[in-house]
């Protein structure tokens, strides 16, 4: 009896750890921010995004500054996607691109210079406060 107690007891407890697993998404859709200000800014996001392993889908949008991304969470994470577009040289809110990248970018994305971003026409501003 001792022992059908044991391994009923083994069992519920197989089946209640298998139950707290998170399970990761193939198609995981994320969106968030990321600095930027013109069209070449768009490439070189999209491009960082989509080298990274896992991401199926990557799109940046110029005015609103949100990059939408499909990845597989069983391939790659978020904190992955986020450290390599601020190793191409854009920032994301708590992933800051280093000077050295930041310096790689062409002169006309300098998004935390705010004389060149005011030279940047209409729908292509940022906006800095």
């Amino acid at each position: 009896m001792k022992k059908a107690v044991f391994i009923f007891s083994i069992f519920l407890i197989g089946f209640s750890t298998r139950g707290q697993q998170v399970e990761k998404k193939k198609n995981a859709k994320i969106a968030f921010e990321v600095d930027g200000i013109c069209g070449m800014c768009k490439k070189r996001i999209e491009t960082a995004a989509l080298k990274t392993k896992g991401i199926k889908f990557a799109i940046w949008d110029v005015k609103t500054h949100q990059l939408n991304v499909i990845l597989n969470e069983q391939k790659t994470s978020l904190k992955t996607l986020k450290t390599n577009i601020s190793s191409a040289g854009h920032d994301i809110k708590g992933f800051i691109a280093t000077e050295e990248a930041y310096a790689l970018v062409h002169p006309c994305c300098k998004y935390r210079d705010n004389k060149i971003v005011l030279e940047h026409s209409g729908a292509l501003k940022k906006e800095k406060n």
